[in-house]
């Protein structure tokens, strides 16, 4: 298949986000182009965080996109259709019970099985590019401690899988997608991202700064920021509050 030479693996690279914005700012990356490494020393994830990933284990996976103008000015519109998609392909192996944390992981349960970095570019103020850096737990069984609630796709389904194939899976339902989005189909991402939300309309503890607080989430806006309501009802921009919670 044609799309498969825009389809690279490496053996080992410090990150695959890094790797293919480097490619990008070389002038030699293309819309669709993906880098899967099978090791990655200096992976990235949410807040600074390292992402650690078993060698050969697991879905490491950066892809070059070009932003249509469709999602131009809405881009957590973007993050929920790549979020969205990232969920359907794991409930599809598991049967269920696979959720979104906000902003961008997923979930199996109380546990977290995967994460969604998308790293942008912008020239004059538009939107260039859109790097998204997903990665997928899939045949590891042991993790670091300093992890406190991971899960792999065969701890769940007992089934050892093999992580190219299902790298390329997950890249041809995204770039499938991505080839056929429109704006219906974007605010039906929006939508399906706030049904499958992490502890929706449960109660959660929440840090912001030096105060901890309990709230019941109730979903999140277009702009991205988490909503939640107790006696008022508050908006959170990403990195404003920390999590609390078991997972």
């Amino acid at each position: 298949m044609k799309q498969w030479e825009l389809f690279s693996i490496l053996d080992t690279v410090d990150s695959t986000n890094n790797y293919a914005m480097a490619q990008v700012h070389a002038g030699l990356a293309k819309h669709g182009n993906a880098w899967f490494a099978k090791d990655q020393q200096a992976g990235k994830g949410q807040r600074g965080k390292q992402w650690h990933s078993g060698v050969g284990e697991n879905i490491i996976l950066s892809i070059v996109i070009k932003p249509a103008s469709v999602y131009s000015n809405n881009p957590f519109y973007f993050n929920a259709f790549i979020a969205t998609i990232c969920l359907d392909f794991f409930k599809y192996y598991t049967g269920g019970e696979v959720f979104i944390k906000w902003p961008n992981d997923i979930y199996w349960n109380d546990r977290k099985a995967g994460g969604i970095l998308i790293e942008n570019i912008y020239q004059n103020k538009k939107w260039k590019w859109a790097v998204a850096g997903i990665g997928i737990n899939i045949n590891q069984g042991s993790f670091d401690p300093v992890l406190q609630n991971p899960v792999s796709l065969k701890q769940v389904t007992g089934i050892t899988y093999d992580p190219i194939r299902l790298a390329k899976e997950l890249y041809t339902r995204i770039i499938s997608g991505l080839a056929t989005i429109t704006w219906e189909s974007m605010e039906g991402a929006m939508i399906k991202y706030n049904e499958n939300l992490y502890r929706k309309n449960q109660k959660v503890r929440l840090k912001k700064e030096n105060v901890v607080f309990e709230t019941f989430i109730s979903g999140v806006d277009q702009k991205g920021h988490l909503i939640t309501k107790d006696a008022i009802e508050r908006s959170f921009a990403f990195g404003e509050v920390e999590w609390l919670i078991s997972g």
